[in-house]
């Protein structure tokens, strides 16, 4: 189904007036046709009367043409079950009484930003003595605008297996409203739906944090590609691959950003403590390292200068004793010795 545009003249003001004066046309004849229809000879008092007669009946028809669109909406307009165009430019419009425009996802809500204000209908309380009936309008024009999805978040394993939430926000827009509209059941439900896929499809494919011979990229080689840390590509994909599904439904997908991660309540304590075992293990690699370097340049410099000499055992020792002194987790409390070395 391919979209096509109307160019139609803006003349729903124009339309609006002709309708308007024929109808105060049809009333002055209507009273001129009642007054004389009875005394004059001639039928057209009586002729006169039945027009305005069936004009005042009728003659409401010809509003259901008129057209109002703002910017950035758009009006697919079918007659008698065929497609006949867009309307998109904003302004005032007069078109066939008899065209219908249809939007199948004007009733639809979600966690969007173009649902927050209710803008696709409105509500009309009307009351009748102690009885009321809440009607709802609905408003069958198609936003053109940017419009923000959040939905629900996601429960996904990753490709350890360890189950993770997950929740993306997508920023998406009509651009083709003829597929929107007759390509899909419902546009809006559909974008909801292929979200939800797509993410789960590149959430297995990456592991939460970094982990050893993982291959996320499809290239056989590993790489530290991981949920927490490459969120940027992560994104990336997951908008590509809902821009992928949801092509033919006239909609084109700006940006995906993930706006939760965490792991599941589950198993949340249980990898807590394993990354604080993991940071607390990399934090006493650096200590060490760091002392035995620092007892490699003491034993140097006392060579290099020939401060004093110690033999294999002393060198032991002074090195047992600064790496006590400098890997421990308190501060030091120094023994004096006032005796002998040897």
């Amino acid at each position: 189904m391919e979209e096509r545009i109307l160019k139609n003249k803006k003349n729903g003001m124009a339309a609006l007036l002709w309708t308007l004066l024929l109808y105060l046309a049809a009333a002055v004849g209507l009273i001129f046709g009642c007054v004389y229809v009875e005394d004059a000879a001639s039928p057209w008092p009586l002729v006169l009367l039945i027009v305005s007669g069936v004009w005042l009946l009728v003659g409401w028809i010809p509003f259901c043409g008129l057209k109002v669109l703002k910017p950035q909406e758009a009006l697919v307009l079918t007659l008698f079950g065929k497609y006949v165009g867009t309307l998109k430019s904003e302004g005032f419009y007069y078109v066939n009484p008899f065209c219908t425009a249809v939007n199948p996802a004007a009733k639809t809500r979600l966690n969007q930003s173009g649902d927050v204000d209710g803008g696709a209908g409105k509500s009309i309380v009307l009351a009748a003595g102690q009885s009321s009936a809440n009607v709802q309008t609905v408003n069958n024009k198609i936003s053109l605008k940017i419009m923000t999805l959040n939905n629900n978040r996601q429960k996904i394993n990753d490709c350890l297996g360890n189950p993770v939430e997950i929740g993306i926000a997508v920023m998406w827009r009509v651009v083709d409203t003829a597929k929107a509209v007759f390509n899909v059941d419902n546009y809006k439900e559909y974008l909801s739906l292929q979200c939800d896929s797509a993410l789960r499809n590149i959430v297995r494919i990456y592991p939460y944090d970094v982990a050893p011979n993982v291959d996320t990229t499809g290239d056989g080689v590993a790489d530290e590609g991981s949920l927490r840390g490459s969120s940027e590509i992560v994104a990336s994909r997951i908008r590509d691959e809902i821009q992928r599904k949801v092509g033919e439904a006239g909609l084109e997908i700006l940006e995906a950003r993930i706006t939760y991660l965490a792991y599941a309540p589950e198993i949340a304590a249980v990898m807590l403590q394993r990354q604080q075992a993991s940071a607390i293990i990399d934090a006493r690699k650096m200590i060490v390292d760091g002392a035995v370097g620092m007892v490699e340049m003491a034993l140097d410099r006392l060579s290099e200068n020939q401060t004093i000499t110690l033999d294999e055992e002393r060198k032991a020792a002074m090195v047992s004793n600064l790496l006590v002194v400098l890997c421990g987790n308190h501060d030091a409390q120094p023994v004096v010795n006032s005796g002998s070395l040897y």
